[in-house]
């Protein structure tokens, strides 16, 4: 079995420390690369040498100056060709407002469902906007009524600390991608930003609803972070909440995979299906599955040993093949494998360019 760091650490820093890190960013000590200065935004986030060289590897492997370059060559040669007419040619991209509008889908401050909605009907008919919120409202789920699941808006966005959302909101701007449409489950490219995102943050951002969602539906479960990676979400669903509120999360992963950052020190290091083995199957837990592989039926077997009634997944919504699934939704490998849990909730997830993500929660069904 690989080794799973047992402190939170960044490879090749030694002053990173998370709470540290959070802390700095509230206070707009650090904030998102607005200069666009990628590279220096990571030097000094995680304490990184300026000589840096680490091989980020993901789809790609990149190094921060390549990532750089190519941040800053924009849309040439096609770099950000996220969006295609039915002839195959790249359109024009959504304007820096209508990316705007999109990232207001995910603030604390916002209601999915009204945003959604005016994301819809503001946009002019037959445009890339209006795809993008057609696209997004059909697949939307909001929580089921008798889950009295509520996700209260935040006065003040500030309240809400998430680094990660804040560096996929800038990223929108300068990648040019205003939300996934239906054609992005063909998108086969990605960018050079995204391996180093996934190192350091994780392979997807969880929102401020999602968090809520999985609190409450939680009810004071353990949840099992089952594939953590780098433990991004476990560390971001540990600090939200107080006192009877707080989550208990037991982040687990096989290590096999590498990452230069991590955000939590007690990683149980066990193959997915063997962990369930060894603590009841699950049973009395809420399993959750953040980017899981699609190789070697990962995803499968790990649902088939699971014999809890809660499974929340946070991965691709559309047909790409991008986690859980090779040719399908989990959700539609769930309707057909596993009959006897139903899905209650489907909401978006801020999505990076070239993907369309969002946060699925099945139910077993009470017995007959």
């Amino acid at each position: 079995m690989p080794r799973i760091p047992t402190k939170p650490q960044t490879e090749g820093s030694s002053t990173f420390e998370p709470d540290a890190f959070f802390t700095a960013w509230a206070n707009e000590e650090i904030t998102a690369p607005y200069d666009n200065d990628f590279r220096k935004f990571i030097i000094r986030s995680f304490g990184l040498k300026p000589t840096d060289t680490y091989a980020y590897k993901a789809t790609a492997e990149v190094t921060l100056l390549q990532a750089q370059t190519y941040l800053e060559f924009g849309g040439q040669g096609r770099l950000h060709e996220w969006y295609k007419d039915e002839a195959g040619n790249q359109k024009l991209p959504p304007s820096a407002t209508d990316i705007a509008e999109y990232g207001k889908i995910f603030l604390p401050t916002t209601s999915t469902a009204n945003t959604l909605k005016g994301f819809s009907s503001n946009a002019k008919k037959g445009s890339l906007r209006k795809a993008i919120a057609d696209h997004l409202l059909s697949l939307y789920q909001p929580p089921r009524p008798d889950r009295k699941i509520v996700v209260p808006k935040l006065k003040d966005e500030k309240r809400f600390i998430n680094p990660y959302f804040d560096v996929w909101a800038w990223s929108n701007q300068n990648l040019e991608w205003g939300g996934p449409d239906p054609g992005t489950k063909d998108v086969t490219i990605s960018h050079a930003l995204l391996p180093v995102l996934y190192h350091h943050f994780g392979c997807v951002v969880p929102s401020y609803e999602a968090l809520c969602v999985i609190q409450q539906v939680a009810k004071g479960k353990t949840i099992v972070d089952l594939g953590s990676g780098n433990g991004y979400w476990t560390y971001m669903m540990r600090r939200f909440g107080e006192g009877k509120n707080k989550m208990t999360v037991v982040p687990v992963d096989s290590g096999h995979s590498e990452w230069r950052t991590m955000w939590v020190g007690d990683t149980v290091a066990s193959d997915g299906v063997q962990y369930l083995r060894h603590n009841g199957y699950g049973k009395n837990m809420v399993l959750l599955l953040v980017y899981p592989q699609v190789g070697a039926d990962f995803t499968g077997k790990v649902l088939r040993a699971y014999k809890g009634d809660t499974i929340i997944c946070a991965g691709t919504q559309n047909a790409n093949g991008f986690t859980a699934f090779e040719k399908e939704t989990i959700a539609e490998w769930m309707a057909r494998e596993m009959p006897d849990f139903e899905k209650v909730c489907q909401i978006p997830l801020p999505s990076f360019a070239g993907k369309d993500e969002a946060l699925f929660v099945f139910d077993r069904k009470a017995a007959a």
